[in-house]
């Protein structure tokens, strides 16, 4: 008996899997999740968070240049200050639109302070400061989706 005889058999329809696949594609979702009549299916995805890129404008260069040894700034996500989205959703940095960012680069911070919100099935969740000290990156834009554990800022 073939898987697909097999699957068959037992009342699933692949047909459903690949359409769960392609919303979640299409809606560039991490995962799906039907349940219907006691059957229940889940398609998730694995995603990467596109790597944030900052333009620098380039310096004049002297006609001798002397070497220098530049160290790599550690990975985000294993800086000690990093502060991880607790849940798949959209970042928010303000209230609203019209009003004041919660925090900017530069800005202080003390423990609970709100840094942003996350907007997860129609309810904003706040995310609040881990510990006291000063915002030095935001890794992520105003209405920008999230995936869980993802670096959303820095805070030393």
């Amino acid at each position: 008996m073939t898987s697909s005889e097999r699957d068959a058999a037992n009342g699933l329809d692949v047909s459903i899997v690949a359409a769960l696949a392609e919303i979640a594609a299409r809606h560039d979702l991490s995962e799906v999740e039907v349940d219907h009549n006691g059957l229940k299916i889940r398609v998730a995805r694995e995603r990467r968070p596109a790597p944030v890129v900052h333009a620098v404008a380039a310096a004049p260069v002297s006609v001798a240049p002397a070497p220098v040894a530049v160290a790599p700034a550690p990975a985000p996500e294993g800086h000690p200050g990093a502060v991880k989205s607790p849940m798949v959703g959209t970042a928010y940095l303000r209230a609203s639109p019209e009003s004041k960012p919660f925090v900017e680069i530069g800005g202080t911070v003390k423990v609970g302070d709100k840094l942003m919100l996350v907007e997860a099935m129609k309810t904003y969740n706040e995310i609040v400061a881990p510990r006291a000290g000063k915002v030095t990156q935001i890794f992520v834009e105003d209405g920008s989706p999230v995936e869980y554990g993802q670096p959303l800022m820095v805070i030393e």
